[in-house]
């Protein structure tokens, strides 16, 4: 390479000088967001869909392909149809703030039900059909609804028996079923509902920013849910702080996947809806087929989501000759190098953050002599990999969890941008959130606007400075109003100067990234006295590809222990290429596999041997990697971790307690 085109390709790569606080000007970031409706005058979230049909009358709102009839609403039609189903909770006696529980999971109808509730005046309760009855009734009492919308009439009836103990009014259902003919309680179906507000006209409710808008209850991992109070304010900040992370066109695609009643995915919705996109809904059975279909440029999703997309592709690969399996890594490991230059020339590398200008030059001559080989790979591998996704994609929203940084560096090689971002939902969600100009791999990203991030130390609660570690306090227009029903609780997470509780560890540099280290809870206190974070080991252990899932225990031990759940079909695959045959628990007696095969089980030496193996490197390989990092025994077990089981959340978090709790036994004896 001429010294000429050195400079050049040098220049292009870095964009900014890693003290800025933006590297791009603030002109071009106000260029890049000129295009976008503007709501930060806009009191509530119901004014959203009047501006929108304005804005985006014909374009398709909500698509459905996967209902029977499908379902496509345009924005003029999904105005009407909100306002529609407010007049008919209106005319049905539905006062101004009173509480209406809506118990549905994604469809079109649940946007309108949602709005609708708003735009009448009430404040909806939202929660999945999926979750525990127990909860549903809990969450009904404790809200206080007195109006109860569900998906179905099986929705229905399983929770009808202990209605008549609350005082619900009315019950609506999402389906066009038919109510059951000797139903006491009154029962409207979706048309039923609509045709009572045909061709009448909705009595305006004045509302503002402070007014509560929805109260959502959070899964938790233990104890009762607790109703978290957000305002249209606190949704409000999302809508309008979500220009300064990604800058839709109308008519862009949204892929919907996640649970539309999470904080998370709702939020992104109505920032997506408010700008004219086009949201499709799909689900783990039409992703794969929707992502081609449909070509979205958006998508938003859990560390798990990304997961399963990245096995997809390893398992593709592993079925490739040998030969071509060798050239492939080989790419990947290129790529991998050059990735980790070039993030030193853009200031953007975790391990170095503030490289001299010695170690810049030294990147960009490393980055420059790989880009060729990377620029191969991506035509003859990464672009394949671009095209599983429709190849459209302009960027992946994270969230939900921490994203593992293999994940990271692989959608990085193969030219999709992932946004990770952080928050809860008692933050409505967002606090953070990565930005395209500075997406610092590792990171949670900079603070949204309007919003402030404080690192304290856990005990003094005195302010600690930039790259210490301490607990994470956040304030800003998203933190919400309160607990419902609970003022101890909300003391205790937010402070009289504004400031809440994360209850998460993590530090941030000068320039405001944020990077998490783990929850104050989940922290692991060995009786050496260290402090460990299970879920960094957690994500470094996930790269093996024979391990699915994995949680780390050991409080009071002397080490780290692990219960493990293998990747079945990569462990057969193993074993067939090692002339074994596996045998598990419950197993048919019958095999593909030749009768003199040895036959092993899971607590085969051979087994145990590689787990071992497996967790060694990739615990080792991890950056910052300690001794007490090490994990000692571990128990491989065959039921996966679920919501089925009760040991997920339904935003696919482990239940730490809970698995604690059913493992309890196995766990003392891997210690003894």
């Amino acid at each position: 390479m001429e010294v000429q085109e050195f400079v050049t390709f040098f220049a292009s790569m870095s964009n900014a000088s890693p003290a800025s606080k933006s590297p791009v000007p603030d002109t071009e970031q106000e260029r890049a967001k000129s295009h976008l409706v503007d709501y930060s005058s806009t009191q509530s979230l119901p004014e959203i869909w009047l501006r929108a049909q304005e804005h985006f009358g014909q374009t398709i709102a909500l698509k459905d392909p996967h209902s029977k009839p499908e379902v496509s609403i345009t924005y003029t039609e999904l105005y009407q149809q909100i306002r529609q189903f407010a007049t008919s909770l209106q005319l049905l006696g539905v006062q101004p703030d009173s509480r209406i529980a809506l118990f549905a999971d994604n469809s079109p109808r649940w946007m309108i039900a949602d709005q609708g509730i708003m735009t009448s005046g009430a404040v909806d309760v939202v929660r999945s059909v999926q979750a525990d009855r127990e909860e549903l009734l809990f969450i009904l009492a404790d809200s206080g609804s007195t109006v109860l919308v569900v998906e179905d009439r099986k929705t229905l009836k399983k929770l009808r028996e202990r209605l008549n103990s609350l005082p619900i009014q009315l019950a609506i259902l999402l389906s066009d079923e038919e109510p059951d003919a000797d139903e006491q309680l009154k029962v409207l179906n979706y048309p039923a509902l609509m045709a009572v507000g045909a061709g009448h006209s909705l009595q305006p409710v004045p509302r503002n920013r402070q007014m509560l808008a929805t109260l959502m209850y959070t899964s938790g991992t233990s104890g009762k849910p607790k109703g978290v109070m957000l305002s249209h304010n606190n949704l409000l900040s999302q809508v309008v702080g979500a220009c300064d992370v990604v800058q839709p066109k109308p008519g862009d695609h949204v892929l919907s996947i996640l649970p539309i009643w999470h904080a998370y995915e709702r939020s992104v919705e109505y920032f997506l809806l408010s700008q004219g996109c086009t949201q499709i809904y799909t689900n783990i059975r039409y992703v794969k087929q929707d992502l081609k279909n449909f070509q979205p440029q958006y998508m938003v999703g859990v560390p798990r989501l990304w997961e399963s997309i990245y096995e997809g592709v390893q398992k593709q690969f592993r079925e490739h000759p040998p030969n071509k399996q060798r050239l492939i890594n080989f790419l990947f490991a290129t790529s991998q190098r050059y990735i980790k230059a070039r993030r030193i020339v853009q200031g953007l590398s975790f391990e170095q953050l503030y490289p001299s200008i010695p170690q810049r030059l030294a990147a960009g001559l490393q980055a420059a002599a790989l880009q060729p080989l990377h620029a191969l790979a991506d035509r003859i591998v990464y672009q394949q990999v671009r095209e599983a996704t429709g190849s459209k994609v302009k960027q992946l929203v994270s969230g939900g969890g921490s994203l593992a940084k293999y994940l990271d560096d692989f959608f990085e090689i193969v030219g999709i941008e992932i946004l990770q971002g952080y928050g809860l939902t008692e933050t409505s969600p967002f606090t953070n959130c990565r930005r395209s100009w500075r997406n610092l791999r590792g990171a949670s990203g900079q603070p949204m606007p309007w919003t402030e991030i404080q690192i304290v130390d856990p005990e003094t609660r005195a302010s600690l400075p930039a790259l210490q570690r301490g607990l994470v306090l956040v304030r800003g227009p998203q933190v919400m109003l309160g607990y419902a029903n609970n003022p101890e609780a909300t003391a205790k997470a937010i402070d009289s100067e504004g400031w809440f509780n994360t209850g998460d560890l993590g530090w941030v540099t000068p320039e405001n990234d944020l990077f998490l280290t783990g929850r104050a809870k989940d922290t692991i206190v060995l009786t050496n006295g260290e402090n460990i974070e299970p879920q960094p080991i957690e994500d470094a252990c996930l790269r093996s590809p024979y391990i699915d899932q994995i949680m780390i225990v050991g409080q009071d031990q002397r080490s780290l222990g692990a219960l493990i759940v293998p990747n079945f079909e990569a462990l057969q695959k193993w074993a067939t290429a090692q002339n074994l045959r596996l045998r598990l628990a419950g197993q048919s007696e019958e095999s593909d596999s030749p009768s003199s095969n040895q036959e092993i089980n899971l607590d085969s030496k051979i087994v145990q041997d590689l787990f071992r193996q497996e967790l060694v490197r990739e615990v080792q390989n991890r950056p910052g990697y300690r001794p007490d990092d090490r994990i000692g025994p571990f128990h491989l077990i065959l039921e996966p971790f679920s919501q089925e089981n009760g040991m997920m959340t339904q935003t696919l978090k482990i239940r730490r307690p809970v698995v604690m709790e059913r493992y309890h036994g196995t766990i003392d004896g891997m210690f003894t």
